[in-house]
C-alpha cells in the first residue's frame, strides 16, 4: 500500500540537502541513515588551515586603522574588517593585524593576558588573550563564512564558538612563553569585537610571535 511507506528516505534526504548547503559541516554519514554528530572541535579543526587562517590574513587590517574606524563608524570597520553578515543585534567583530611591544602581563589568571603599547608612546593599545582560557567568541564572529542559521541552535552556535578558542590554545597559544614577556616584542593576527566601555580592546589570536627577552 502506497499510503502506509515509511517516510524516513524523505527525511534522510533532507538532512543531506541540508548539510550540503552548509560548507562548514561535517559531511561523514552517521549509522543507520541518521544525521553525523556535531563535533565543533572536529570542524574547526577541518576548516582552521584550509579557511581561518588565510580569510584573517586577507581580511586583517592594522589595529590602529581599523580601530580608528571602528569607534568612528561600526558598520563601515564591520565590512571592510569583519562580518557585515552578523546578526543584527550581534555586536561589530574585526579581523585585525598588531605589532608591538609588550609593557604588561598577567600570567596568574588562566585567562592570562599581555597588554601591547603599538604607537610607541609607552601605553598600552590592545590587550591579546594567551591562554589557556580564552574569552568571547571574536574568532568565530569575525568570520564570513559563518552564519548563525547554519546551525540547528544557539547551543550549537556557542560551542562552535568555544572550539575556536579551544583550537587556538592547544595549537598556538599553549607553545609561547610565560616569563619575563614585558618589554618583549609582540606580533599578532586575531580578531576583537568592539566593547561598549573603557577597557582595552580585547584580542584574540589565531597567530602569535613573541620575540625574544629584551
Amino acid at each position: 500500500m502506497l499510503n502506509n511507506k515509511p517516510t524516513w528516505p524523505i527525511l534522510a534526504v533532507t538532512v543531506g540537502i541540508s548539510l550540503t548547503a552548509c560548507k562548514i559541516l561535517p559531511t561523514q554519514s552517521g549509522g543507520g541513515g541518521n544525521a553525523p554528530a556535531f563535533n565543533p572541535d572536529k570542524m574547526v579543526d577541518e576548516i582552521w588551515a584550509a579557511k581561518v587562517v588565510p580569510y584573517l590574513h586577507q581580511k586583517a587590517g592594522p589595529f590602529p586603522e581599523v580601530h580608528a574606524l571602528a569607534q568612528a563608524d561600526p558598520a563601515a570597520a564591520g565590512g571592510k574588517y569583519g562580518n557585515p553578515n552578523k546578526q543584527a543585534n550581534s555586536p561589530w567583530t574585526f579581523a585585525v593585524r598588531l605589532e608591538g611591544k609588550i609593557v604588561a602581563a598577567n600570567t596568574q589568571s588562566r585567562a592570562a593576558t599581555v597588554d601591547v603599547d603599538i604607537d610607541g608612546d609607552g601605553k598600552a593599545d590592545a590587550r591579546v588573550q594567551i591562554g589557556p582560557a580564552v574569552r568571547g567568541t571574536a574568532l568565530r564572529d569575525s568570520l564570513d563564512f559563518i552564519q548563525f542559521n547554519d546551525f540547528t541552535n544557539q547551543i550549537d552556535f556557542a560551542q562552535f564558538g568555544k572550539a575556536f578558542n579551544t583550537y587556538a590554545d592547544k595549537t598556538v597559544l599553549s607553545k609561547l612563553p610565560r616569563d619575563a614577556l614585558k618589554g618583549r616584542s609582540a606580533k599578532v593576527l586575531g580578531a576583537y569585537t568592539l566593547g561598549s566601555g573603557q577597557d582595552l580592546p580585547l584580542v584574540t589570536p589565531a597567530e602569535v610571535e613573541i620575540g625574544p627577552k629584551p
